[in-house]
Order: structure tokens, then C-alpha cells, then sequence
């Protein structure tokens, strides 16, 4: 039983909605892409991918907003945008208890048409008008340039650097940048 009615976000171009059965085939197949996947520790198996939809599927079922499903014209499942908590303490002060989390990951199909930035503009959004939250972060590895870049399209301006604390030090994706904005 959800608590709260799981939301759809519509923008020009882009959908953000709840997880359908038919998103775990395109969803397996985006996270074995070693492409995709370049700034993670390793591609995901059919099993991880799976647990992984399970569990944004049944968060955004129960709290309404959460990694919603993309949609864009042409492709009914492009990745998934959305909204989650940070799941370990950030290592930089200035941040609420539970800090929430804008992330993304599309399908190589979906690169370089704004779709990201457009549908992360929406997620914001929700975080602003529905949860009320007072900032929201965004994190990745050093090397990443592609979502810092949506983050600065997004509003964001870098606040820090740390190891990530679930990345063994030493390895090339455990220095991140964290960016970060506050509610307008």
C-alpha cells in the first residue's frame, strides 16, 4: 500500500514515471554498457541491475518521488532520473542531517540531448514545491565531466572534494567532487 500517490514529472521532452516491468530488459541493458558504466566500480549484472529497479521502484511506490523511470520521444525506458537520500555522512560541513541526492544514469541513446539536464530541472523542481527540501546534493568521480556538466546546467557550483566511502582508497573513482544548490 503506497503512502503517498507515486508522481509522473512531464516536461517539453522528457517523462519522469514510476518503474514498469517492461524498464528491467532496457535497464540491464544500460548497466552492463561498459560505457554507461565507466564511472562506476563495474557494470552490473541482470541480478544487481534487477535489485536495483526493485528497490527505486518500490521507493518511489511508497514515498511518491525517488530514481524515477526517463522517458524520452522515441524510447519508452532512456535511464532514469531522480531524487534519493545520501546513503553514508557526507564528509563536508554545511549540509542537513540526510542530505537528498539528484542523480542519473542514461542509455548511450540518450547522451548529449539535454535530456538529463532537462529532466533533472524537473526532479528539482519536485524537490522544491513537493519535499521542501533545503539544498540538494550531487557527487561524482573527479573524472567524471559529463554529469559535472549537467550539474553547472543545472544550477549547481561545486562545494568540496572527498574520497567516497565506499570506494577502496587508492582506486581511480574513489576522489569525487561533491556540487551542490539550495532551495530558491
Amino acid at each position: 500500500m503506497s503512502l503517498h500517490a507515486a508522481a509522473t514529472l512531464r516536461g517539453e521532452r522528457v517523462a519522469l514515471r514510476p518503474w514498469r516491468d517492461d524498464d528491467l530488459a532496457p535497464f540491464a541493458e544500460m548497466n552492463a554498457d561498459a560505457e554507461v558504466m565507466r564511472h562506476f566500480q563495474a557494470p552490473l549484472t541482470r541480478e544487481q541491475s534487477d535489485a536495483l529497479a526493485r528497490r527505486a521502484r518500490l521507493h518511489v511506490e511508497q514515498f511518491g518521488y525517488g530514481l524515477w523511470a526517463l522517458e524520452v520521444p522515441g524510447r519508452s525506458f532512456a535511464g532514469f532520473v531522480g531524487l534519493a537520500r545520501v546513503p553514508f555522512e557526507l564528509p563536508l560541513p554545511g549540509f542537513a542531517k540526510d542530505p537528498h541526492e539528484i542523480g542519473w544514469r542514461l542509455t548511450r541513446a540518450a547522451w548529449g540531448r539535454g535530456f538529463a539536464s532537462e529532466a533533472a530541472r524537473l526532479a528539482l523542481q519536485h524537490a522544491w514545491d513537493a519535499l521542501r527540501l533545503p539544498h540538494v546534493v550531487s557527487f561524482t568521480a573527479q573524472a567524471n565531466r559529463a554529469s559535472q556538466a549537467v550539474m553547472q546546467r543545472i544550477g549547481m557550483t561545486p562545494r568540496g572534494e572527498f574520497e567516497h566511502p565506499r570506494i577502496p582508497q587508492g582506486q581511480p573513482l574513489c576522489p569525487h567532487v561533491l556540487y551542490a544548490i539550495d532551495a530558491p
